[in-house]
């Protein structure tokens, strides 16, 4: 910046005095002032900025290096991968090759239980959410849930005094 010593300052202001006069100083000098604020806030906000986009940017290259590595890692992991399976699947049909041919056993799934084997309460979750509210409060079908506690105190019978 512009190097301004207390004897340049002194100047300038004598000057100003002299020119503007001893009236319109004060207003002069705080409007240079908050012009002179809003100049530097501008320029630090530019500097702010220039500061974001170049971090920005080297976020981006890292980013793009961790991107190669792990591509690179699951490149070598995949290759190990096959080379082991291959490398089973050799041995494994060589095992099995010297043992001779054994079929394997065969399994029949599970059948679902028929109609007649089901639980006859299956579904009574299904049967008590569709009975109609006033059909439950008529015969006495509980609609919320309350604790044991709770059941107790509300049937029992009130204190005398």
């Amino acid at each position: 910046m512009i190097d301004f010593g207390f004897d340049k300052l002194a100047l300038i202001g004598a000057v100003a005095l002299i020119v503007i006069g001893p009236e319109k100083l004060p207003k002069v000098a705080r409007t240079v002032g908050h012009l002179f604020g809003k100049a530097q806030r501008y320029v630090s906000d530019v500097k702010a900025e220039v500061n974001r986009s170049i971090e920005l940017d080297e976020l981006k290259k890292m980013k793009t290096q961790f991107e190669d590595a792990a591509r690179d890692v699951q490149g070598s992991v995949e290759k190990e991968m096959r080379d082991a399976s291959q490398s089973f699947e050799t041995d494994w049909s060589g095992a099995t090759a010297s043992l001779g041919h054994t079929p394997a056993p065969s399994y029949e799934p599970l059948a679902s239980p028929s109609p007649e084997n089901r639980h006859p309460k299956k579904n009574w979750r299904l049967k008590r959410g569709a009975m109609p509210l006033w059909y439950k409060q008529r015969h006495g079908v509980r609609t919320k849930a309350q604790s044991g506690a709770a059941r107790v105190a509300r049937f029992r019978p009130p204190r005398s005094l």
